[in-house]
């Protein structure tokens, strides 16, 4: 889909909302309309029923007035909001929506400033980006299949002794050599009882024999990133830690053999969550099941749980991470992205699945 097609379809909510105008200031919403990643906080696009406006500073000028699409207007300024304000009053608009992430500061300015009603809305470029074209599923494919590589590349590497910190920075850098343009968010390796952390900052802690170790990563390759996350042993574990990760595997299978367009969230979510349960350990699993991936680390469905009124769509790229965290002891979480066909589910991460020992 085509950057001029992707405008269009926001115009023809614009006229579903009743709106004017929408103002979009989300970084990964003006990189999805304009091409431009990094623009965020540096510019903002205007878009009417029947225009688009760019404002952004002189840095982007050079790109962007060879690059944009040929029906948006690029202004120059350093008073963006300014700039926001003249346009409303001189196209003479009346209902203004802008995105409800908008910070307060500027949503004070605008709402001095601007003739207009100014009404918040969630999320609707958001939604527009949760079905994926080819490009954005082929360039998700590279994402993902490249970080399964580097994962399964770094893991012979690991050792007892390394610390939590080495790993991360390992992995990290194999990721840059291959042509990532950088983590989606810091990589978490979790050891040891600090794997029952789900999101455990990595550390100066070390490996050690009979730990489980917990790694979760996404990296940006072609502006789309992928998210992994894989458990293994360092040596022999417990049968009590042997169990827990038979579990979550068993729960990432169920809910991935349940994928298919017009399953909701909360269906998938019971898929896993009730071998979880029936294993004894429901109060162990404290987050949703997964998410939408795609040039955010958490896009549409942010998260997709018992409680989440969500179908899934053909298209959709998703996470399936279901974990178990046991306190003082250790934790498992096994999270795959997953492309949802018009039939089912595609795997699209490669990494095994089956308990690996080191």
């Amino acid at each position: 889909m085509s950057r001029r097609e992707r405008l269009k379809r926001v115009q023809e909510e614009l006229v579903h909302l009743r709106l004017d105008a929408i103002l979009i200031t989300d970084g990964f919403n003006l990189q999805y309309l304009t091409g431009f990643s990094d623009v965020g906080g540096d510019g903002c696009l205007l878009i009417s029923q029947s225009s688009y406006w760019m404002i952004t500073d002189a840095r982007y000028e050079t790109a962007m007035a060879s690059d944009l699409p040929a029906d948006v207007r690029l202004l120059i300024t350093r008073d963006y909001y300014g700039q926001v304000a003249t346009l409303v009053e001189r196209e003479q608009m009346t209902v203004v929506g802008f995105e409800d992430t908008l910070p307060y500061v500027i949503w004070a300015q605008l709402d001095e400033q601007l003739t207009a009603d100014f009404v918040g809305m969630h999320a609707i470029v958001d939604h527009l980006r949760e079905i994926k074209d080819e490009t954005e599923i082929m360039a998700l494919r590279h994402a993902i299949a490249l970080s399964s590589q580097g994962y399964d590349e770094v893991m012979p590497t690991i050792v007892a002794g390394m610390t939590e910190i080495e790993v991360a920075n390992r992995l990290d850098g194999w990721m840059r050599a291959h042509g990532s343009t950088g983590p989606s968010f810091a990589t978490i390796v979790a050891s040891g009882s600090r794997a029952a952390q789900p999101h455990a900052a990595a550390t100066n802690k070390r490996l050690q024999q009979g730990e489980l170790v917990t790694i979760d990563f996404g990296f940006y390759f072609d502006g789309y990133t992928s998210d992994i996350t894989r458990t293994f042993a360092i040596g022999y574990v417990d049968e009590a830690l042997k169990r827990i990760y038979d579990l979550t595997l068993a729960a990432n299978q169920a809910v991935i053999a349940a994928i298919k367009p017009g399953v909701s969230g909360a269906e998938l979510d019971a898929a896993g969550r009730n071998i979880i349960i029936a294993g004894g350990y429901g109060s162990q699993f404290n987050h949703g099941m997964g998410h939408g991936i795609g040039l955010n680390i958490h896009e549409e469905p942010q998260v997709y749980g018992p409680r989440t009124p969500y179908q899934l769509s053909a298209n959709q790229v998703i996470t399936v991470e279901p974990g178990i965290y046991v306190p003082d002891h250790g934790g498992v979480r096994i999270e795959d992205d997953v492309l949802v066909t018009e039939n089912g589910a595609e795997v699209l991460t490669s990494s095994p699945k089956t308990l690996q020992v080191i």
